[in-house]
């Protein structure tokens, strides 16, 4: 680990949904100097998270739910347009985002290419997300998707022209981090025009 940093105390505040931690720790400054701090860290587990994309048709498939942070933080509807994504439970990655796009979106896929990973909110969040883009076409629906209903998980399926999407992230239609990076991706390498 880091010889610039000991790790002093470690108090839980909550493990109501997911678990929330105090840590306090010194940290060595480039001076050579110590300084004690404290931070929390939500660890929520990692996930994964996919765009579908079809080629032929120039489209991908997104989602539409209701988010609470983003309610309380101004979202008027609390709903944010995403790519399909799950956290990993115990699964590894590529499962994981195989059984989330099948819950959340109805298509069955097969083959998916991992493109890369990254923390999405490091200053406060442990997650690292594993980004994965995978085509689609209309024989791999197998349900309607919308999620999981024990999860209490309501999503709306949105198959939209790539172009469409892309003019949704300047309009602020798209605001979701990870949607964006993955439609941005998808556009820089040409996957759909």
């Amino acid at each position: 680990m880091n010889k610039n940093i000991n790790l002093v105390s470690e108090e839980i505040l909550s493990d109501n949904w997911y678990t929330l931690r105090k840590f306090t720790f010194d940290y060595q400054r480039a001076d050579g100097s110590w300084e004690r701090q404290s931070r929390e860290a939500y660890d929520r587990g990692n996930g994964a998270t996919i765009l579908l994309y079809n080629q032929e048709k120039q489209t991908v498939i997104l989602t539409r739910q209701f988010r609470l942070p983003t309610y309380t933080n101004g979202n008027p509807t609390g709903l944010l347009i995403e790519a399909c994504a799950g956290l990993l439970d115990k699964d590894n990655a590529e499962d994981c985002i195989k059984r989330e796009t099948e819950e959340e979106t109805g298509y069955k896929i097969k083959s998916v290419k991992k493109i890369f990973e990254a923390y999405m909110s490091p200053g406060s969040v442990t997650e690292i997300l594993y980004f994965f883009v995978a085509e689609y076409s209309a024989d791999m629906k197998v349900g309607d998707g919308g999620g999981c209903e024990t999860e209490q998980e309501n999503i709306e399926v949105m198959e939209i022209p790539f172009g469409q999407a892309i003019q949704m992230i300047g309009s602020g239609e798209i605001k979701d981090g990870k949607t964006i990076m993955l439609l941005q991706y998808a556009q820089i390498h040409g996957l759909v025009v």
